[in-house]
């Protein structure tokens, strides 16, 4: 199947090497950075998790989502993510996307839908906040992600993704089309800015991108 053909083989063929003076901090100090901050958040962010769960586990099923992404290397690891969709989203969505050919141009598109008739109510609020994303924090011990990066591809969108930038980089919890007006580009204009980010990658641009996304955060542009 293609999805093992991903899980098992790399991605091997790189981007040059950038050239600037973040190497360094994009070779070591970064992933250092992202340990940092996890640790000190955790206080804060384990009492939010808890408090999701809970709330989630209301409505039936597992209150935590683990979805295959490609990371570095164009390997496959779980993402953790706070369940916002109904049960049986996927056969939910097929069967939305046969009806309304609309939704799948939209779909085809931007691989997402404004009007997704599997997010719950809960499920909408969580997204807006970002607060769904909170259990990357895992992902990002684990080594899997990073805090800022590229937006984790899933393993079928591979074939659809122009670019091999994705590749150079652990993905993000967030990252440079996270904090974009991300309802208005499409799923291919996410390779310019992976390209763009890996060419200039540096901490006060990591930096930048943090403070950014308190700013998303606030304004409920999530999702």
């Amino acid at each position: 199947m293609i999805i093992r053909e991903f899980s098992e083989t790399p991605i091997t063929k790189r981007v040059s090497e950038p050239k600037n003076r973040g190497a360094a901090y994009r070779n070591g100090a970064k992933r250092c950075l992202d340990i940092a901050l996890v640790v000190m958040s955790l206080p804060i962010a384990l009492p939010l998790i808890l408090g999701m769960m809970v709330l989630v586990s209301f409505s039936g099923g597992n209150p935590i989502y683990r979805q295959k992404r490609l990371g570095r290397g164009g390997r496959v690891f779980n993402m953790y993510k706070i369940r916002t969709m109904v049960p049986g989203a996927d056969a939910l969505l097929e069967d939305h996307l046969c009806k309304n050919r609309e939704a799948r141009r939209e779909w085809n598109e931007r691989q997402k839908l404004k009007c997704d008739p599997r997010i719950t109510s809960l499920g909408c609020f969580l997204r807006k906040s970002s607060l769904d994303e909170l259990p990357q924090l895992l992902n990002v011990l684990k080594g899997d992600m990073s805090l800022v990066g590229p937006r984790p591809m899933m393993v079928d969108q591979r074939s659809i993704y122009p670019g091999t930038a994705y590749f150079e980089l652990r993905p993000g919890i967030t990252g440079p089309w996270q904090v974009s007006d991300r309802n208005e580009s499409s799923f291919a204009e996410r390779a310019a800015f992976d390209r763009r980010y890996l060419m200039s990658l540096s901490f006060s641009q990591d930096l930048s991108i943090l403070l950014k996304t308190v700013s998303v955060v606030l304004r409920g542009t999530g999702y």
